[in-house]
C-alpha cells in the first residue's frame, strides 16, 4: 500500500512537472523577445530605410511599443508569436494611434542578441512574408535589431 501511494505521488509530481515544463516552453519563445531592441539596419521595398534605423521596439508580456530614435511613441499594442511556423511568425495588433485596429503580419528570427523581423508594415493588406527579404514592390520591411543593454 505504501509503495502504491509513493508511486502515485511520484506520478502526480512528475505530471505537474511536465505541465509546468510545457507551459514554460510554450511561453519561452515570446519571453525571448522581452526587453528593448534597437534597429541597426532596415530595408523597405528594396531600398534602405534609414528613417527606421535607431527606432526601438520593446516587448513586455504580450505588449509591444515602438519609439522613434528621439523617443516619440510611434506604435503600441499587443503581439503574439507562432514559433512552430517555418519561419516563426509574429503578429502585431495595434491598440493605439493611427493604426488602431490594424495588424502587421510578419516573420522573425532571434540569433543571440540579434532579432530580425520582416513584416507587411508598409502595406498591411499584403500577406505575411515567406522569406527575410523586402524586394521592390513587395510591401514588406526587413529590420535587424540589436538587444539593448538595460
Amino acid at each position: 500500500m505504501l509503495g502504491t501511494v509513493k508511486w502515485t505521488l511520484c506520478r502526480l509530481i512528475g505530471g505537474f512537472g511536465l505541465i509546468a515544463a510545457f507551459a514554460l516552453s510554450a511561453a519561452e519563445p515570446q519571453a525571448q523577445l522581452h526587453g528593448t531592441w534597437v534597429a541597426t539596419k532596415a530595408e523597405r521595398d528594396g531600398k534602405a530605410a534609414d528613417d527606421v534605423v535607431g527606432h526601438r521596439i520593446a516587448f513586455a508580456g504580450n505588449r509591444f511599443q515602438i519609439h522613434s530614435k528621439d523617443g516619440k511613441l510611434l506604435f503600441a499594442g499587443t503581439f503574439r508569436v507562432t514559433p512552430g511556423a517555418k519561419p516563426s511568425a509574429i503578429d502585431f495588433e495595434h491598440a493605439e494611434g493611427t493604426l488602431k485596429g490594424k495588424s502587421w503580419r510578419g516573420i522573425y528570427v532571434i540569433d543571440g542578441e540579434t532579432l530580425t523581423i520582416c513584416d507587411n508594415a508598409p502595406d498591411p493588406n499584403k500577406n505575411r512574408p515567406a522569406a527575410f527579404e523586402a524586394k521592390a514592390g513587395s510591401g514588406y520591411v526587413l529590420i535587424t535589431f540589436r538587444r539593448s543593454k538595460p
